[in-house]
């Protein structure tokens, strides 16, 4: 969905008076009050983007982000088990720490690891999810959007007011179901005046997170248990400020997470239900960023962005209560300070360019044993430009990278590091019609090491050098209107090839008791993405499909000697795919939704002991739209994994069977 809001009508027509551009002076005493258009969006993107919004977001059988994101083609999650098990993405095998996650605009940051946990990202206040692999095709942003290698955007609800004279909207949810999941949220918006309005939402989530599943030994499965300890107590809080003026607007946003949860641990096949796995962790989230984006004159604008974040961990593993751990009790505190200005000049309507600057400071407190506390300052500065015909679009960025870390033990810390990275992208459109179009990219980037990789106590490292990759890619995009049955259909298939180059991994040294970080490995990917999206219309009732498919061969290529060399490296799968069909009637909706993970193998050793069964879920959900006066009810039940199927996304980290929630929604 999309909405031409006062500030998109104003960057339009480089006026505060939409009247003052579309009649002449005889005319002007005529006005309009503030309209709002919905529609779908199809802007013709230079690197097209794999996007969930709206009603399409709303009607999948998904909790978080990381649920969401399955559905897009080229992505791997990482899922340790149920609601409270870590979730990480990786977008064509290159790795977590090279997906770059962008909240509301801005990067979300972890120096520590480099790891974003997707779960802890409700889908209540979410709006959209894109992905993009490269980068964005605006040239004029941050310079950080140009700094990963791929990118996943979670943007969250902007307040819209109607012409119904309200100053006010509500929002009650509740959520229930398996797992003794209780999982209650409020919304409220509030207009100030037509340049000024408010956000706040709140949610809590309460899980047992207990659920049954079957161990498999030679002769299938013979034994049933329950998933302990995977019980999550979370508290969400998001406020914010949405602001226009002439020609621009700003926004601010204040975020906060709190939760604990305890981590279930991989299951011991030998044994089932020995080990209690009664690991802990607390966590508190809290960050205040800001934006600010102004049109100065036909030839200049800019956007400004400003936040700060403070991260606290703190984790528990008590070998009294779980024989099979050691003691660890950490606590872990990290800030964040980060400013950037991206400048854009428009020097002809075909001809922009950009030149941005982004500044960040990183701290990570520890109390660990001989810790270093390390601070990490970072300056990115990129120049990048665009030049747009009707059936050729060029984009070009370089992008300069300069880290300076600081210890307090002396000679503690890693050299500095400057890199020049650059992209290019080319479109082509070889005829007006049909909307067929062609794209190409290139992109060197790499990834600076962890404070964890380069500075944690006895396994740190800080003579490794940065993790770089090499992308390219070739795709192709039709998309029609048609004026039958079938409505619209968009069809998108690209096919790449990656390398990834001073690969970071964990090795032992004198003792297997004993690791540390090394620059090792080598990694080439070859993949093919296609996403079919349709659009049917059969009287009163609407139909949706959207099908995704990939094909990945990722070979470990690191040492010609090894008796692995070219193995397809671990939980990659060949195959993978998912669908999601939708019918919508008079209110009501059905929603199908399917997803699959070809054979994989689980180590680098493509090996027999090692190797993974495909897996697959099937999820279905009804829900019934209720309008009355002023306010209106949406209730929906959903059943997952329908046919209980039993799988692990991880080696030793069974996933739940067949569950199902129940949701409520009311909107005043």
């Amino acid at each position: 969905m999309c909405c031409l809001t006062p500030a998109a009508l104003y960057s339009q027509n480089g006026s505060d008076s939409l009247t003052r551009k579309a009649y002449p002076d005889s005319l002007r005493h005529y006005s309009i009050d503030e309209v709002t258009v919905y529609g779908q969006n199809q802007p013709s993107r230079i690197i097209p983007a794999q996007e969930l919004s709206g009603k399409e977001l709303q009607r999948l059988n998904a909790l978080s982000v990381a649920d969401a994101v399955r559905y897009f083609s080229g992505v791997q999650i990482k899922d340790y088990g149920g609601i409270g098990g870590l979730k990480t993405i990786n977008i064509r095998s290159m790795g977590t720490q090279h997906v770059g996650v962008f909240f509301d605009g801005i990067q979300l940051g972890n120096a520590q690891n480099g790891q974003i946990d997707l779960g802890r990202f409700s889908l209540d206040n979410m709006e959209s999810i894109s992905l993009y692999n490269g980068q964005k095709s605006a040239v004029f942003q941050p310079a950080k959007d140009f700094a990963s290698a791929g990118s996943i955007y979670m943007q969250t609800r902007t307040p819209r007011f109607d012409r119904d004279g309200k100053n006010n909207h509500f929002g009650v949810s509740m959520k229930t179901g398996s797992f003794g999941t209780a999982n209650p949220s409020i919304l409220w918006e509030h207009r100030f005046n037509d340049r000024l309005s408010s956000s706040f939402n709140v949610e809590y989530l309460y899980t047992t997170g207990r659920y049954k599943f079957s161990y498999t030994k030679k002769n299938g499965y013979d034994t049933t248990e329950v998933r302990r300890n995977g019980d999550v107590r979370a508290l969400r809080a998001e406020g914010g400020l949405f602001g226009l003026v002439r020609n621009g607007e700003w926004k601010a946003k204040v975020y906060f997470y709190n939760s604990e949860r305890g981590y279930p641990g991989a299951s011991v096949r030998q044994e089932p239900g020995r080990f209690r796995h009664e690991d802990r962790q607390w966590d508190d989230n809290f960050f205040v960023q800001g934006s600010f984006r102004k049109t100065f004159s036909p030839f200049y604008s800019l956007l400004l962005n400003g936040k700060y974040a403070y991260d606290y961990l703190h984790y528990l593993s008590d070998p009294r209560l779980d024989e099979s751990t050691m003691y660890v009790n950490n606590h872990y505190y990290q800030q964040e300070t980060y400013f950037s200005a991206a400048n854009e000049f428009t020097f002809f309507k075909w001809w922009k360019a950009n030149l941005a600057a982004d500044f960040q400071w990183n701290t990570l407190d520890a109390d660990l044993v001989d810790f270093v506390y390390p601070q990490r300052y970072s300056v990115l500065t990129a120049a990048a430009t665009s030049f747009e015909f009707s059936r050729v679009k060029v984009q070009a960025s370089l992008l300069h990278t300069y880290v300076h870390d600081r210890t307090k033990a002396v000679g503690g810390s890693a050299g500095d590091k400057s890199e020049f990275t650059p992209t290019f992208v080319v479109w082509y459109k070889p005829w007006s019609r049909p909307e067929l179009s062609f794209r190409a990219f290139y992109k060197r980037i790499f990834r600076m090491p962890t404070l964890n990789d380069l500075y944690y106590t006895f396994i740190g490292n800080k003579y490794l050098n940065p993790e770089y990759t090499t992308q390219y890619n070739l795709g192709v995009t039709y998309a029609k209107n048609f004026d039958g049955v079938l409505r619209r259909i968009d069809f998108q298939a690209d096919a790449y090839y990656n390398e990834v180059d001073d690969k970071i991994v964990a090795m032992p040294t004198s003792n297997q008791f004993q690791w540390t970080m090394i620059n090792l490995g080598r990694v080439e990917i070859r993949g093919i993405e296609t996403t079919v999206q349709t659009n049917w219309l059969f009287g009163p009732v609407t139909f949706n499909a959207r099908l995704n498919y990939t094909y990945q061969k990722a070979q470990d290529v690191t040492d010609r000697t090894s008796e692995w060399y070219g193995g397809q490296i671990p939980y990659i799968p060949w195959h993978s795919g998912s669908a999601v069909l939708n019918l919508d009637y008079r209110g009501w909706d059905l929603n199908y939704s399917f997803l699959y993970t070809g054979e994989r193998y689980e180590s680098v050793a493509n090996i027999p002991e090692n190797y993974a069964r495909p897996w697959y879920t099937h999820d279905m959900a009804l829900s019934k739209y209720i309008p009355f006066k002023k306010t209106a009810l949406r209730i929906t039940a959903e059943v997952n994994n329908i046919f209980n199927q039993q799988y692990e996304v991880v080696q030793c980290y069974p996933m739940p069977g067949t569950n199902f929630k129940i949701k409520i929604n009311f909107t005043l």
